[in-house]
């Protein structure tokens, strides 16, 4: 006899599949939280909505159940998503000359405006980092791009205190005597990843990781608890 493994990620395009199983739109919010359920709705409506993905409430409330562990099967069903995605899209995570990349957020079933976590660029690396400037033609916009996933990962992920990296920030802008963020190089920029990894080392004992399946599975764990 062929058991049927408990469903915890829902693309964005399953929600009749969410309803059906949560039994009202009221459900629906408490599986996927507001955010995956308008998301969801969204894409149902024919709104283009980047494809994606929710990891439901379901999972998050037994992985706090299990001491922080997540369900049997869920990390996979993440990973199946994740391929559809890239299918979705032309692109793949962590391929460094067309990079994916995706944010990972926490979500509840009424909106909590600046309550709940984000992690954005989640995907970048030393590698894709080199991809998406070719990708765009914006060496500033990359280096940007890369030096925020680490402040946000650093932060949200690793608990390291936001002002370690804005005071980087800060001092680096009086070295080249900028008035704003926008006043940076690329070349600032990049100076400024490599700063931001040292403050993550110094604080973590660890590199940041170059594995954009690590950062996901770090991220989506930051956002459960």
């Amino acid at each position: 006899m062929e058991t049927v493994s408990k469903k915890w990620v829902y693309l964005f395009d399953e929600v009749d599949e969410a309803e059906a199983y949560a039994g009202d739109w009221d459900g629906v919010r408490g599986l996927l939280g507001g955010k995956g359920a308008g998301l969801a709705d969204m894409t149902r409506a024919g709104i283009p909505v980047p494809p994606g993905f929710t990891i439901t409430t379901e999972a998050c409330n037994a992985y706090l159940s299990a001491g922080e562990k997540f369900p049997e099967g869920m990390w996979e069903q993440a990973l199946e998503a994740l391929k559809k995605v890239e299918e979705r899209t032309g692109k793949g995570f962590g391929d460094p000359e067309n990079p994916l990349l995706v944010s990972v957020r926490s979500g509840a079933k009424f909106s909590m405006p600046g309550m709940m976590d984000t992690v954005l660029n989640v995907g970048l690396n030393d590698e894709t980092v080199q991809g998406l400037i070719r990708l765009t033609g914006n060496e500033r916009f990359g280096w940007d791009a890369y030096r925020r996933l680490i402040s946000m990962f650093g932060s949200i992920v690793m608990g390291i205190p936001d002002e370690a990296f804005d005071e980087a920030m800060e001092e680096l802008k009086r070295e080249r005597g900028a008035t704003l963020d926008t006043d940076l190089t690329a070349e600032d920029l990049k100076e400024l990843v490599q700063r931001f990894k040292a403050i993550y080392k110094e604080h973590t004992g660890s590199d940041f990781p170059q594995d954009p399946l690590e950062q996901l599975r770090l991220a989506t764990e930051a956002v459960f608890k």
